[in-house]
């Protein structure tokens, strides 16, 4: 997951970096709170925000991991302005008056297409942007689904596109899920353990399997260092099979 974002923000900063490095915004005068916000509004990386956060808000609620994207995102952009914490806060503030008013989605969908109505792949990555943030709980909701498909038909993308990053998206979540299955799958093994198995069987064997792989006894049988070199190895292996189960059962 973590790659998928960082490659995102990247692309997306790949875009905007020149573009917000100027006069004009270095010379902002933040003070003017609503100046600064109408100013924003004007422009790629305050529409961008904007329409972060009806994204984010879409479901009515806004999760830990999109939290997660939106406080780089600010971070990342304002890194670009010379008064940069005064930056982030401006957006920070716009995204705050932002997230809960979806009446002017389509106004601020016409500005960012005007402002990029020359640069199809640029849309195209805002859009990609966007629905990273809707998918990026695992669920992406009806909510999210339908305001991602008024962003993109207001941005004039084509439909094949939009489809195909979805199913991008929708591929890279059921790989993710299916290897965390196997990994689950392959912890209980690793501990000689069934998914049936209670909490305190669990336990018991785990303690077994350390108990007979742990290094300190192996070595105190007479074994040979390649011998306690593949203990230690499998103790790591056992230790690691028991947090994944741990945290899966929640105990």
């Amino acid at each position: 997951m973590e790659l998928i974002v960082l490659a995102v923000v990247i692309a997306i900063l790949f875009i905007i970096g020149k573009n917000y490095k100027t006069e004009e915004f270095k010379n902002i005068n933040l003070n003017q709170k609503e100046i600064f916000r109408g100013d924003l509004l004007n422009h790629e990386a305050g529409l961008l925000v904007a329409l972060m956060a009806k994204v984010a808000k879409a479901d009515g609620k806004v999760g830990e991991l999109e939290a997660e994207i939106l406080k780089h995102t600010f971070t990342d952009i304002s890194t670009h302005f010379e008064n940069s914490q005064e930056v982030r806060d401006g957006l920070k503030k716009l995204y705050d008056s932002e997230k809960d008013n979806f009446q002017n989605l389509i106004t601020i969908c016409n500005r960012l297409f005007t402002l990029t109505k020359h640069d199809y792949n640029k849309r195209l990555k805002y859009l990609e942007y966007m629905l990273n943030l809707a998918f990026i709980d695992g669920d992406f909701s009806k909510q999210e689904q339908e305001i991602t498909e008024d962003i993109a038909q207001a941005l004039k993308i084509e439909s094949k596109d939009y489809f195909g990053l979805i199913s991008n998206f929708e591929n890279f979540y059921k790989n993710r899920a299916n290897e965390k299955a196997l990994s689950l799958e392959k912890a209980y093994e690793i501990l000689e353990s069934s998914p049936n198995d209670d909490d305190s069987t669990l336990k018991k064997n785990y303690r077994n399997l350390v108990k007979k792989y742990h290094p300190d006894i192996i070595t105190g049988q007479g074994a040979s260092q390649n011998i306690i070199d593949e203990a230690t190895k499998k103790l790591q292996e056992i230790n690691e099979a028991y947090e994944i189960i741990k945290k899966q059962r929640g105990i």
